[in-house]
């Protein structure tokens, strides 16, 4: 038998690679940090303040950097250099921790402190996901990608299942302080394995994108990306509603349960324990459900989680039913996860899911905010109950937004366009510059051939191209010309190396309309040179 085969259908085949294998156990340290450090506040927040608003706020603070910044994240990580990106805002994050933790040493915090040195974790968070998550391709290639997302999922959950347990006993014995100060010291083993990696600088054949319109290429890509945008909608029909058993948990224990802080981080490891168990138990659930049916089947797992913990105030009789949400949270994380991930090219991955991240987050974050108003004004029941409505709701009304599964090919740059010549007098920053591109169309293939161009509007549009347009000539019916403008000469040579060969399909697919014998013609326009521009 084959092992080169067993070692890539096994799901620690990831493993394999050292510097993924240090940083995924690195990671694991730290994301218990991050665990012991929600327990720590969430407690925290709860000794300075009796207000579901305000605990909650404690999530909307942590979450909502992320509605403001993903996006320039993204754009950031697609364009320098991740690892030392990565180091700057590790080392950024463990300041944070530690100032939490000597000012609650001290005595100094208050729920203004809390919450807005919550936010500064927030913002390192919301700086970190999307040149984190875009790393793992480049670590382990796509042979070994889904091993890779899978094995992230379950170093978080075992980090979720180990750092509020530890949590729960260090606030009992210490106080919340203890919690943030081994968080600082759990973000330098991150910062070991990076500063020690040797990263090979990839060869570009282009100048680095600038930020501001590394960002309007990563925001028209993902507006113009069915595939990401149904990824899209299935996470924020899931997470708005999922948010409020996380969010009102600490008051459901300690208000209602009358419990510890111990009894706070047994509730979360259980949620940990949970996810541990269902990671384990994915790849042979995914070997028989669609993605879609399993998205659909563990979100109607979580609304009856949020149920029993309207109804039931035992602790005993709460710890199955975390274990269960664990199951249940990370089916659907890992999933929209695998699928943003594989639904997207290399070129744009890190602003991709930025998107992702901000939709992820933005929605705990409303979620959040939500769920803790209605508690606020009405009780922690009808909160919860609403919150599992709204879940049930969200199946049945995203039905149509199919999850997509996109082979690796696919996305591989088909560089089959032929690179159009510009004299060297002319600065590659010349901009815009027009495409046209002239058909030949018989008049009874006219239909399909405009259906067909919207499938090329969005293709142009995803890498790069600000605006589009399908005209036909007055003069000559079958004559129709294709326009799309983008912002530079430079752009355009991006553009090319865009198309991957799932796009080079799709044009195909629009000149097969083209009447046989009749070449396409192709033309290149661009503005003036700024010392030409008395047109008179």
């Amino acid at each position: 038998m084959d092992t080169t085969i067993i070692a890539k259908s096994s799901p620690w085949s990831a493993l394999r690679h050292p510097t993924f294998r240090w940083l995924w156990l690195a990671s694991i340290a730290s994301n218990v940090g991050t665990w012991m450090h929600e327990v720590g506040a969430g407690w925290l927040m709860t000794s300075l303040s009796a207000s579901p608003l305000s605990v909650a706020l404690v999530q909307v603070a942590g979450s909502a950097p992320m509605f403001f910044l993903a996006l320039p994240a993204g754009a950031l990580a697609d364009i320098v250099d991740k690892r030392r990106y990565l180091l700057g805002v590790q080392l950024w994050m463990a300041a944070v921790a530690m100032t939490l933790a000597l000012l609650t040493l001290s005595g100094l915090m208050s729920v203004t402190l809390l919450l807005l040195l919550t936010l500064g974790m927030g913002i390192g968070t919301a700086l970190m996901m999307p040149a984190w998550s875009a790393l793992t391709p480049e670590l382990v290639g796509k042979d070994d990608l889904q091993s890779a997302i899978s094995l992230s999922s379950l170093g978080i959950n075992v980090a979720r299942a180990l750092g509020p347990a530890i949590a729960g006993v260090l606030v009992s014995l210490s106080g919340p302080w203890a919690t943030f100060g081994l968080n600082a010291l759990s973000f330098f083993a991150v910062i070991a394995v990076l500063a020690s990696w040797r990263r090979e600088p990839a060869t570009v054949a282009f100048p680095a994108e600038r930020l501001l319109g590394a960002i309007r290429a990563g925001w028209r890509y993902s507006r113009s990306s069915k595939p990401l945008q149904a990824v899209l909608v299935r996470a924020a029909a899931f997470f708005i509603g999922a948010s409020a058993g996380i969010s009102l948990l600490p008051l459901i224990v300690r208000g209602e349960l009358q419990g510890s802080a111990a009894d706070f981080g047994l509730l979360l490891g259980s949620v940990g324990i949970g996810a541990v168990v269902g990671a384990m138990l994915l790849p042979r659930i995914r070997g028989k459900l669609s993605a879609d049916t399993l998205v659909a089947g563990a979100s109607v797992i979580y609304a009856l989680v949020l149920l029993a913990l309207a109804s039931l105030r035992t602790l005993h009789a709460l710890i199955p039913v975390m274990m269960l949400s664990g199951a249940a949270w990370i089916a659907v994380l890992s999933s929209l996860q695998l699928a943003a991930q594989t639904s997207v090219p290399n070129w744009v991955r890190a602003r991709a899911l930025s998107v992702y991240i901000l939709v992820f987050f933005g929605s705990m974050a409303a979620g959040g905010a939500l769920w803790g108003l209605v508690a606020s004004h009405s009780s922690i029941v009808i909160a919860l109950l609403s919150a599992g409505t709204i879940l049930l709701l969200g199946i049945i009304l995203t039905l149509r937004f199919r999850l997509p599964v996109t082979d690796a090919d696919d996305l591989a740059p088909s560089l089959h366009w032929p690179l159009p010549v510009l004299s060297d007098d002319h600065d590659q920053e010349r901009g815009p510059v027009m495409v046209t591109i002239d058909y030949d169309i018989a008049p009874e293939r006219v239909a399909a051939f405009r259906q067909a161009m919207l499938q090329v509007r969005g293709m142009r549009q995803r890498n790069g191209s600000y605006s589009w347009g399908l005209m036909q000539d007055s003069e000559n019916p079958r004559r129709w010309q294709e326009f799309f403008f983008d912002e530079s000469w430079l752009e355009h040579l991006r553009h090319h190396h865009r198309v991957t060969r799932a796009e080079q399909r799709i044009e195909a697919a629009a000149r097969r309309y083209q009447t046989a014998g009749v070449a396409v013609r192709i033309r290149h326009l661009v503005t003036p040179a700024s010392g030409n521009r008395d047109l008179s």
